[in-house]
């Protein structure tokens, strides 16, 4: 068995990327939430006691536990270029102003790898800047530290963290760094890149990079100009297994990326084919996974307001290199059913009437995770949803997440594969 790959949806979980609720939602208030994509504050001690509890289940049934947080400081412990790759990353002159790249870089160097990691997730003000021994760099040698208030972000906090999926995708025996849409998650995909790039554990593994942070040579693959410009992020990505990776085009993802992402595949023989459902662009269905997910090798839910007027192309390669041929489909979810090899899809879609039905997806109730075929974990709340997928045969584990959801996320979002088997 492979150390890590991604082979379906719903196949045999084994490892998975998780973030536990930390600083970084302690920093949300009622002024910046909205800046840092959450609907509101969240109580994080209760939200902690949620995310144990789905941490639990997933290893009652056997699948290994990875957390963010410990993975990068095991990468700035092991890897001084990785600690020097990732505070020039952060601390740049468009960041922090140009008099303080230096000192503050300096400053970071001088941090234990924990104290290092707690802060390039959750964030540093200019008030901990201060205490840290940076007090006289704000006095009168930067206009941007004299300026700022001591409550003022050196550091951004990164609480959609929290959502593992997004920030890389494990297709097949390769994985995908993300570039993402939103400015408040673009640090993400730097902290999972020194990871996947510099941990011991990855290092000693042998597996693809589809579109990796660094480039040959010492370069990043991100910059200025590609924010903004060409977005993926993994809640749109599905490797649903027999060599067929599933795309939503929507608010967040663009054509532009799926077209590299496609690209990069084809080129390495890695898939036969790419199935891409065009979405209508909303924050309620950012992403495909807040509208379907697979339950089974034959089944899947779905709100139908939304998947009902997906249009669905599936790419295959083309004559020549980085072309492609391009078949639009004329159904979804028979695009999907063609592509897993199954006589028909049992289909569930979200339950309830219209408004239950509209309140349970904006609750994440398509939005849940297999661990082994037949077999989801889906938030306690959604209850119609919930019945009406252990009517079709489907094993529900239920957790709390009246916190946890306030990001607009379930088991699915909350979670990153590392190794799941094929189907």
């Amino acid at each position: 068995m492979p150390q890590f790959g991604v082979y379906s949806e719903i196949g045999k979980l084994r490892k998975v990327l998780v973030h536990r609720p930390d600083l970084s939602l302690q920093r949300l208030t009622p002024a910046n939430h909205d800046e840092l994509l959450f609907d509101d504050v969240i109580w994080v001690q209760h939200a902690q006691l949620e995310h144990d509890a789905f941490v639990q289940i997933m290893r009652d049934w056997g699948v290994q536990v990875f957390y963010l947080a410990d993975l990068l400081t095991e990468t700035l412990a092991a890897s001084e270029e990785a600690r020097r790759r990732i505070v020039s990353l952060v601390i740049t002159p468009h960041t922090v102003g140009a008099a303080l790249v230096e000192p503050l870089r300096a400053m970071l160097h001088e941090l234990s790898p924990d104290a290092l990691a707690t802060h390039l997730i959750g964030g540093m003000t200019k008030g901990e800047a201060k205490k840290l021994g940076g007090s006289d760099l704000f006095r009168h040698a930067s206009l941007v530290g004299v300026t700022a208030t001591d409550d003022a972000f050196i550091l951004p906090p990164l609480p959609n963290s929290l959502f593992t999926r997004d920030s890389s995708s494990w297709i097949y025996n390769g994985v995908s760094i993300n570039t993402m849409y939103h400015q408040a998650r673009h640090l993400e995909s730097y902290n999972v890149g020194m990871i996947y790039h510099f941990h011991p554990m990855f290092q000693e593994a042998s597996f693809e990079f589809w579109m990796p942070l660094l480039e040959e040579g010492d370069g990043c693959r991100f910059d200025a100009e590609t924010f903004g410009r060409a977005s993926i992020e993994g809640g749109d990505v599905m490797p649903i297994g027999n060599r067929t990776l599933l795309v939503g085009m929507s608010q967040r993802t663009t054509g532009q990326m799926i077209e590299q992402l496609a690209a990069r595949l084809f080129a390495a023989d890695a898939v036969d084919r790419v199935i891409v459902a065009h979405m209508t662009r909303d924050r309620a269905h950012m992403h495909l996974d807040t509208v379907f997910t697979m339950l089974d090798v034959d089944a899947v839910t779905i709100y139908p307001k939304v998947v009902g007027a997906i249009r669905a192309y599936s790419i295959r390669p083309g004559d020549h290199e980085r072309q492609f041929h391009i078949t639009p489909e004329a159904d979804f979810l028979e695009a999907v059913r063609d592509a897993m090899g199954v006589k028909s899809l049992r289909v569930i879609p979200t339950g309830g009437d219209e408004y239950q039905q509209a309140r349970e997806q904006w609750d994440d109730g398509n939005n849940t995770v297999a661990i082994e075929p037949g077999v989801v974990i889906a938030y306690r709340k959604n209850t119609y949803t919930n019945q009406a997928m252990r009517r079709a045969g489907i094993r529900v584990l239920e957790i709390d997440g009246f916190e946890l959801g306030r990001g607009r996320g379930g088991g699915h979002c909350m979670t990153c594969p590392l190794l799941r088997d094929g189907v």
